[in-house]
């Protein structure tokens, strides 16, 4: 069931309701912002997720499936969203965060034993945002296809994307009535 609101007024909400199925008096609903990252990009990412590390069709050396998520987020998402480095201040060690790698000192980035200590945060997939998360599905869904997913999980989550995507064309093309 989607909603449009249409009116909003201090207490009175008018919303026009898409399909065949209406809100039942004395139900709770919960309404997201289309406009934000959605459930149902949440659920498709992780269904995906889990359907590529179960079939094993993919290339990386992930030793468990959180591992994994970590790799796809960072190669097929936005990747780290800061960088930690261990340097000497004042001769005390101390960590130090930078956004990019080009602010990690240069004297770092040759030693290879403190090389080795530069760490990356990733990105959070809860604040990816709607086109964030739509691009990284499309890089994600695509990587699959190459390496060969054909499984029938795989083609119900597409399946079941697609259905949605078309729920939601329904409602932005249909006509909204104004007052």
């Amino acid at each position: 069931m989607k909603f449009l609101c249409i009116k909003s007024k201090k207490q009175e909400v008018s919303f026009l309701v898409s399909g065949s199925e209406i809100p039942k008096e004395g139900r709770y609903y919960i309404i997201e912002d289309s406009a934000t990252g959605t459930t149902a990009q949440n659920k498709a990412f992780h269904a995906l997720v889990s359907e590529y590390w179960r079939c094993g069709m993919h290339s990386y050396s992930a030793k468990s499936f959180d591992e994994f998520k970590k790799i796809i987020k960072k190669n097929l998402g936005e990747g780290f969203e800061a960088y930690m480095y261990a340097d000497i201040r004042d001769g005390m060690p101390v960590l130090i965060e930078v956004k990019t790698t080009e602010e990690i000192p240069v004297s770092i980035k040759r030693d290879p034993r403190l090389k080795e200590r530069i760490k990356g945060r990733l990105k959070s997939w809860s604040d990816y945002s709607q086109k964030q998360r739509r691009e990284t599905i499309d890089r994600l869904i695509s990587e699959m296809i190459q390496a060969g997913v054909n499984t029938q999980k795989f083609d119900e989550i597409i399946t079941g994307m697609e259905t949605k995507k078309q729920m939601i064309l329904d409602i932005f093309n249909g006509e909204v009535v104004s007052e």
